[in-house]
């Protein structure tokens, strides 16, 4: 897809991939080949039938290839933008055998983009209530995708939002130039024209605790929480003034509006030179954030090589276009103050590369006398998010394992109390948006499942 130049990009906050264009899109649906054994929708974690849909593309019948994708995905403008379809869909296309695979994130983000202009000529699916009353706590992907899949099903279905914002970590973590949350309002849209209600700044733990849904009528529950508690380092001077977490920084700058200072009252202070440790895409998002606030020189301060990145390839290559430059095989051991209370820089630790370790990437090892000094006045923590804690606090029955994320069955996504069920990063940590909504699916065929026995 054509994008912004690098130059122009980091002035702004607009998105910075333009899409496809008719032309284009007609252009690559025309290179499938419609498999019928489609390894492309086996891996879909949301089960689009993405031959139907780009075939649909490919005879110009628009509004069925947004039927298609919405059949199974209801957040198709979210995925078409965020999804990793190079390690899903397009990473299983059978061309790649011989080239490049179908671009199947743009035609879907084609299709979604073409929906929202014409939404009157796309039919929705029309509400069965059934009388029957589903929670959901939390309206990121993984409860977006609950919710709406529950609510087509005839259900009336309630989601409840910490924030004053629907779509969690979309609207809170994703930055406005890789997802404009115009887009996500219209997903949510979406989601309500189904019948589903949204209820904001609700806090299930303190406003009301579970066992008070279930009073108030409700027989399934479905948590969605996210992953909202920062990690640290814990390593000396992470209490500094311009030490913040990757979450406080994206939740202010992309939540709160603080790129529109003054017109939004929401100041963030960052220095010139930003030191963002981490390598995952919420890393890159961090720095590119960064350039666009005004820092003169960022750095992406990752304690493995380039290769053992988790961020997406995409997101690589845009971070360094646009002039961020990675400090790889390097570790913080210290955050250096100026005697007044801010950060002066980071004293650093080389690296190099051992046998793998339990995630299958090479074990990082440092390297003896190698401590250099970074010069940083602001440093970004992006090494990683846990559950959020506040409704596990409030509700001790629940079954937690590793880093407090709840415990799931794998196949039904549900937990040790009867109709609760949970989903997206609260069960598996700092995961991806496909991911969450694939677990939000499986929990509502399970919800639904578990209602048809026990009504």
């Amino acid at each position: 897809m054509k994008k912004q130049a690098p130059a122009e990009r980091i002035k702004n906050f607009k998105e910075v991939a333009f899409g496809m264009s008719q032309e284009e899109a007609l252009k690559e649906a025309s290179r499938c080949l419609v498999c019928k054994d489609a390894r492309c929708s086996a891996k879909c974690p949301v089960e689009i039938d993405i031959p139907r849909f780009i075939n649909a593309i490919k005879n110009k019948e628009f509004d069925d290839a947004i039927k298609t994708i919405k059949e199974k995905n209801n957040l198709p403008g979210v995925c078409g933008r965020v999804c990793p379809q190079e390690d899903r869909c397009e990473g299983a296309c059978i061309l790649n055998k011989k080239g490049n695979p179908i671009n199947i994130g743009a035609l879907e983000r084609f299709a979604a983009d073409w929906g929202l202009k014409n939404a009157s000529r796309v039919t929705r699916h029309a509400s069965r209530t059934k009388g029957t009353k589903v929670a959901v706590i939390g309206s990121g992907p993984a409860g977006l995708t609950c919710a709406g899949d529950i609510a087509k099903l005839g259900y009336i279905v309630t989601v409840f939002e910490a924030l004053h914002a629907e779509g969690g970590v979309l609207v809170y973590g994703i930055p406005e130039f890789r997802l404009p949350k115009n887009i996500v309002k219209k997903e949510v849209e979406y989601l309500e024209s189904l019948g589903v209600v949204f209820k904001g700044n609700f806090i299930v733990g303190k406003t009301i605790t579970l066992k008070e849904l279930f009073e108030q009528g409700y027989k399934a529950v479905f948590i969605g929480t996210g992953a909202g508690l920062p990690n640290f380092m814990n390593i000396s001077g992470e209490n500094l003034n311009r030490v913040y977490s990757s979450n406080e920084l994206l939740t202010r700058v992309n939540l709160m509006k603080a790129y529109l200072f003054p017109e939004y009252d929401t100041p963030i202070n960052i220095g010139k030179k930003i030191a963002v440790v981490g390598g995952g895409n919420t890393a890159m998002d961090s720095a590119r954030v960064c350039l666009r606030l005004g820092a003169e020189k960022v750095y992406i301060v990752y304690r493995r090589s380039e290769k053992e990145m988790p961020a997406r390839k995409e997101e690589i290559e845009n971070t360094k276009e646009e002039g961020i430059e990675f400090m790889t095989l390097a570790l913080p051991k210290k955050i250096l103050g100026d005697g007044k209370g801010f950060v002066k820089g980071v004293e650093c630790i080389k690296m190099e590369l051992g046998e793998p370790d339990s995630s299958g990437r090479r074990r990082p090892i440092p390297v003896p006398c190698s401590e250099f000094i970074l010069d940083a006045d602001t440093v970004i923590m992006a090494v990683g998010q846990s559950p959020n804690p506040v409704f596990l606090r409030a509700t001790p029955e629940l079954k937690t394992g590793k880093w407090d994320k709840i415990e799931i069955d794998n196949e039904t996504q549900s937990t040790n109390i009867q109709g609760v069920y949970a989903g997206g990063d609260a069960t598996s940590g700092d995961d991806t948006v496909i991911a969450a909504m694939g677990s939000g699916k499986r929990a509502a065929r399970a919800i639904d499942n578990y209602l048809k026995n026990r009504l």
